[in-house]
């Protein structure tokens, strides 16, 4: 592809190098060390970057310690001739001292070439985000504005949200192909003038460029060239030849291969919490035959999507999609059996992972959905909306002045029984007390720590975020065979940028934590070239 970043280029390496270093660096100053200190201490590879002087040339200077130097200017914003005055920094970074700004000018523009200062940059501006996003102290680091243009576009403009080079675009295209485009089979005739590959890096361009089909497919053939990519309506009427079924199990096979890279990394932790919940798409058109459209109203009406994700401390992946059909003014559909798509969800992601906690919002309040969990064998933790009977035993703690109780009681449904508990705790969210029904045997004394755990169904939120700004293709069209491709493919986007942010932080020593380290816009830059295989 014309203008495409071969993965397995030197600039390639040295971006994930680039990258690597700002980590090292972030960590360590978030550990409490000086920038100078962590600048010294992180670990930078040279191999792919180049001194463009001679070994025969006379510097003085060792090329490693002007790159470990010039990152500290760069993260710091001071001048040459600011940091030329100060020599105690020449022994932390091996240097035998901070030369003149002559000589710090002459190195970054003669001794240091493009994929260097590149190199540098990325390195530095890496440091500089991190710091003010995550709020922790860094005196030394320059103002995050001097760097970062924060104007947001229009969200009327179609380029809205836009953060994706050419570059990144085709790369991450790159990535979804490798990992994920084979598990997708449209059935079409094998002599078709298209691939489905193609249709699928269609697909991927107009996720991240945030466009519908029409303008989509201009923009991408205008980078691709008219031979190389299908018309708009030639993507559409492909579209909706993926059955929905085969359209979920190729996205279930998609999630086994993601998770197969992961789990050769030892930070990979199992068994895993999940967490289910259901987001929404909204939907304004005529609703007339529309039987996949939700809602209470002819004004509030979506389609409807329920995700099984992993949360807590293991890497944040979607493991199941569901589409949520149920019973709207508009259709004769029956009352949606919320106990049937929970149970779908766990059992498909039970065949990736082991499930210790699954966590649900009141949405799930339901005797059914307790016991289809505990007859999938797996614990769960669940708000319970408050009625007339947890209003009186709020009331009886109150007078007995408690902050704490756990009730028991037991599901009976037609599809079995078990003993469960209600535990009343203090509201995380303000005063009041907030009641969670659980399978698990929890004391009083213990109640209020284990109902913590329920924060961690927060990334949940995040995620839909993430999934609907930044990989979510736009479409007008009332077709829900389109509907559903368009979303079950957004959530395969999402995955895999967070399994490209996950290697990259795995690569570094410490704590793999849920925030990424890298946008997505960020991320899909520095694809590894482990990630995918030579053409």
């Amino acid at each position: 592809m014309a203008g495409s970043l071969d993965p397995l280029s030197d600039r390639a390496c040295r971006m994930t190098n680039a990258y690597s270093t700002g980590i090292e660096i972030t960590e360590q100053l978030r550990a409490g060390n000086s920038l100078l200190s962590s600048i010294a201490n992180s670990s930078i590879q040279t191999e792919h970057l180049n001194d463009s002087y001679p070994k025969w040339h006379p510097a003085p200077h060792s090329f490693l310690g002007m790159v470990r130097l010039l990152i500290y200017r760069e993260a710091t914003g001071e001048s040459y001739r600011a940091l030329a005055r100060y020599q105690e920094l020449a022994e932390p970074l091996d240097l035998e001292h901070i030369p003149d700004e002559s000589v710090l000018s002459r190195t970054w523009r003669k001794r240091f070439d493009d994929s260097v200062r590149e190199f540098v940059q990325v390195a530095a501006h890496f440091v500089i985000k991190q710091a003010h996003d995550r709020e922790f102290s860094a005196p030394a680091v320059r103002p995050k504005a001097e760097i970062f243009d924060r104007v947001n576009p229009s969200a009327e403009d179609e380029t809205a949200g836009y953060e994706f080079s050419d570059e990144q675009i085709y790369r991450t295209t790159r990535l979804a192909r490798d990992h994920g485009f084979d598990e997708f089979d449209s059935g079409r005739a094998a002599n078709a003038t298209y691939e489905d590959t193609q249709f699928l890096e269609l697909q991927t361009f107009m996720g991240m460029v945030n466009c519908g089909t029409p303008q989509g497919a201009v923009r991408f053939q205008y980078r691709h060239s008219s031979n190389g990519s299908p018309h708009g309506d030639t993507h559409l009427r492909t579209i909706k030849q993926f059955a929905p079924g085969e359209l979920i199990d190729g996205f279930d096979s998609v999630a086994d291969r993601l998770l197969s890279v992961i789990e050769s990394e030892a930070s990979f932790r199992r068994p895993v919490t999940a967490a289910i919940d259901i987001t929404t798409v909204p939907y304004y058109g005529d609703v007339k035959g529309m039987k996949m459209v939700s809602g209470l109203n002819y004004e509030e009406r979506a389609f409807k999507f329920a995700t099984l994700s992993i949360v807590g401390l293991n890497i944040p992946l979607i493991l199941a999609v569901e589409p949520v059909r149920e019973s709207s003014a508009w259709d004769d559909n029956p009352p949606n059996q919320i106990h049937r798509v929970v149970r779908r969800l766990v059992r498909r992601a039970k065949q990736h992972v082991p499930i210790e906690t699954v966590l649900c919002d009141r949405e799930f309040d339901s005797m059914r959905v307790f016991q289809t969990l505990s007859n999938l064998g797996v614990n769960y933790l669940i708000p319970k909306r408050i009625t007339s009977t947890e209003k009186k035993v709020i009331e009886a703690m109150e007078s007995d002045g408690e902050d704490v109780a756990v009730e028991s009681a037991s599901v009976h449904v037609e599809s079995g029984e078990h003993s469960m508990q209600f535990l009343y705790v203090p509201s995380t969210k303000g005063d009041g007390t907030a009641v969670f029904g659980t399978n698990l045997r929890v004391g009083p004394e213990e109640a209020e720590s284990f109902c913590r755990r329920y924060s961690r169904r927060w990334q949940i939120e995040n995620e839909y975020k993430s999934i609907k700004h930044d990989f979510l293709a736009k479409t007008s069209s009332k077709d829900y065979r389109v509907r559903l491709f368009y979303f079950v493919f957004a959530v395969l986007l999402y995955n895999i940028w967070r399994l490209t942010d996950f290697l990259l932080k795995a690569g570094v020593d410490g704590e793999t934590d849920y925030a990424p380290v890298l946008t997505a816009g960020e991320c899909v830059e520095i694809v590894a070239s482990a990630l995918i295989p030579p053409d």
